[in-house]
């Protein structure tokens, strides 16, 4: 039945509708979380496959030892350094202890520098040598001692290297051997051997100190070389390998200024 009416201005009108509120949302979609079961299961097969990656690589017999490389060898043979090197080819690749190996190999060889030892999967283990390089020969017994750019004594030979000066100590009742000793004069000869250019460290055939400020150089062809101390050892390695170029004939040079050199017998 229809609600009462009303009468204005001549004109019947109906009451308005009545005001219809909204209704709230519902609840969205639940978010299912996993069954107890579910996390059981997962939690089972996440043990099953650690289990079996620790199996691969340490119970199969599919990623185990099988070869030793070499790399870098220049005066050592590769048959040195494995024998030194120990590695336990059979064993599990991974259980392989690089740094032992490492520690091993500069103990045994002293001519080595460094190494890098790396697991090469599935089978290989490469070893990359580093030899020092001699720059300084020191007489002793009838053989020769090798001395690289640091000062480190790491082998001694029967006979001398080709290309690598010898240390001559002639100081005498210098003071500098009475202040610094030695040893002291022996470093400072090899750090002058150190800063030679190749070309000039190859056509050197001794070293001969003096004092601690007077070390001389005697090249093959019978020239000498004032170098002085060593001190601005490579501008005095350029200044003396420009004079060489510029006076083949010359019989003395001295650089021991490098910025004020002299040449004398051309």
């Amino acid at each position: 039945m229809a609600g009462p009416t009303a009468v204005k201005g001549g004109t019947r009108q109906r009451d308005a509708s009545p005001v219809r509120t909204p209704r709230p949302p519902g609840p969205g979609p639940r978010l299912r979380l996993p069954s107890r079961r579910a996390l059981v299961v997962a939690l089972i097969a996440v043990v099953v496959l650690g289990g079996g990656g620790s199996w691969l690589l340490y119970g199969s017999p599919w990623l185990r030892v099988e070869r030793v490389t070499t790399s870098g060898v220049d005066v050592l043979t590769p048959h040195e350094v494995k024998d030194a090197a120990a590695v336990p080819v059979g064993a599990p690749l991974i259980s392989v202890g690089t740094g032992a190996i490492e520690d091993r190999l500069r103990r045994e060889l002293p001519r080595i520098k460094s190494v890098d030892v790396v697991r090469s999967w599935p089978h290989g283990i490469g070893l990359k040598v580093t030899e020092r390089k001699p720059v300084l020969l020191i007489e002793k017994g009838g053989n020769f001692v090798e001395v690289d750019s640091t000062g480190v004594r790491f082998a001694t030979v029967p006979r001398a290297p080709r290309g690598v000066p010898l240390l001559e100590l002639s100081a005498g009742q210098s003071p500098s051997l009475n202040r610094f000793g030695t040893d002291r004069l022996r470093r400072e000869a090899v750090k002058v051997a150190g800063d030679l250019p190749p070309s000039i460290a190859r056509d050197t055939r001794s070293v001969k100190v003096r004092s601690y400020d007077s070390v001389v150089l005697e090249l093959k062809s019978g020239r000498t070389v004032d170098w002085g101390s060593s001190e601005k050892g490579r501008a005095k390695g350029a200044t003396l390998t420009a004079l060489l170029k510029a006076a083949p004939k010359a019989r003395h040079f001295d650089v021991s200024a490098p910025t004020a050199p002299a040449v004398t017998g051309s």
